[in-house]
Order: structure tokens, then sequence, then C-alpha cells
């Protein structure tokens, strides 16, 4: 699994170094942070970057690599359309957020990665649902035969019904449960 949390700083400066370093892995878990896809000042997707980034997906796709994408920043892109005073959110403001963001952050991905020819589907899981065994295989039957059809995953936390107690928390602990479901 790679974790993006910042701009890495490997140096692939050719096609065969970046062929080389991801030719043993054959499908890749690539968890992408709020910092990076939404700008902390405008509260807005950093469209360049994840176009950029969406150029790197299809270049893994192009040497045959399986991607999925774990995604967080429905929150933070739908932090400013809640009336609230307090620069924190409580439990159901932080889900109201989260459910004005989903709908921008699944937009930007599609829209992005549809300029590079790539297709994708939102998948929106709940602590539950890797738990849960029928749910869980449920999962990941449906990544399965996405990544089967050419379309990448992009999957986030279900923040508009997880609360604080069920909660993965970040979507670092989400990542490695996909990567356990999806057998990565």
């Amino acid at each position: 699994m790679i974790k993006v949390t910042k701009t890495p700083k490997i140096k692939l400066n050719t096609e065969k170094d970046f062929n080389k370093f991801f030719s043993s892995y054959k499908r890749i878990i690539i968890k992408v942070g709020s910092s990076l896809l939404v700008d902390k000042k405008t509260r807005k997707i950093r469209r360049d970057w994840l176009e950029a980034f969406s150029k790197d997906i299809s270049s893994l796709l192009s040497i045959n690599k399986e991607i999925i994408i774990v995604s967080s920043g429905a929150i933070a892109l739908g932090r400013n359309s809640i009336n609230s005073h307090n620069n924190t959110l409580n439990l159901q403001e932080n889900q109201a957020a989260a459910s004005v963001g989903q709908i921008e952050l699944a937009y930007s991905w599609k829209d992005a990665l549809e300029k590079e020819k790539i297709k994708c589907a939102q998948i929106l899981l709940s602590p539950d649902d890797t738990e849960t065994r029928r749910r869980h295989l449920n999962a990941r039957a449906t990544i399965a035969t996405l990544i089967k059809s050419k379309i990448v995953p992009v999957i986030n936390e279900n923040d508009t019904v997880t609360t604080s107690e069920i909660k993965f928390g970040d979507n670092d602990r989400l990542a490695a449960r996909v990567a356990q479901m999806s057998s990565s």
C-alpha cells in the first residue's frame, strides 16, 4: 500500500525508473489525504494536483497495474457549507459536511480521471462493511468486479452514517482494511 501524505521524494526520472520501481507490484492501493486534495485556505479541490496525479495513475494502468484509491476530503470540502461558528464541528455537523463534500469529491475524481480516459467508481464504506462477513464479502466482490472491468475504485469512509464510537478515525485504517479485503 502506498500512502500519499505529501509529494513523494522518490526520483523517477525516466519511464524505465518508473517501471522498475513498480515492477514487483500487481495491485497498488493509494491513500490520498485531505491535505493533498483540498487547499487549506480556499477549501476547494486542488485541481492541478489532482490532474497531475491522474496522469500518474494513467501511467500505472498503462503498465498493467491494478489501482485502488482511498481518498479523504469530503468533510474538508463540505465544511464551508455548514453554518458553524466554531473551528471544530460536532458529530452531526461533520456528517452533514461529509454529505455535502462527498458529491464534490466524487465529481472531482471522476472529472480528473476521465481526462486520462480512466473510468472510476465511488465506494463508501463504514467499519461494519469491513467487519461483518456478508458485507465484507460483498464489498470485496464489488472491488474485484470493478478492477476486472478496468474501473478504478475510489473509496472513502461513509462519514454521513458513522459515529465517533465506530469511525475508522482516519482513512489510514480504512486503507489497511481495503488492502486486506482486496488481497493486496
